[in-house]
């Protein structure tokens, strides 16, 4: 239960500020609405998708969000040679096969606002 608990003060945070820069965005174009919100989350972002849903559902109520769907895209992490680039395929070891250098994370780690529906007057 610590751990869950923990977790979701994280979730919770990112809900927060994911929310306040929806306000933001929605009250520089005069929005009366938010319907939906569109983020991408890496699997090595820390995140727990579903924590995060709760959050958001938690969060949403009397903000400009409250009736917003959280529409959630989960980015696959990706690996490559730090020195030649060569791509690291899934599942394998994190060393490169040609050159046998260490692997580095080039994507998964992201969490993007990457749309916001609104309704303006």
């Amino acid at each position: 239960a610590h751990r869950e608990g923990r977790c979701l003060m994280h979730e919770y945070s990112l809900i927060q500020s994911l929310v306040e820069r929806v306000e933001a965005e929605a009250r520089a174009r005069s929005a009366t609405a938010v319907h939906r919100l569109s983020v991408r989350i890496g699997e090595q972002a820390g995140v727990d998708i579903e924590l995060l849903r709760t959050a958001y559902l938690t969060f949403r109520e009397r903000t400009i969000c409250e009736s917003a769907e959280l529409e959630i895209a989960v980015i696959p992490t990706q690996w490559a040679c730090g020195t030649c680039g060569r791509r690291i395929e899934r599942g394998q070891p994190l060393r490169c096969p040609a050159c046998l250098r260490p692997a580095r994370l080039i994507g998964g780690d992201e969490i993007m606002l990457d749309r916001i529906e609104m309704e303006v007057a």
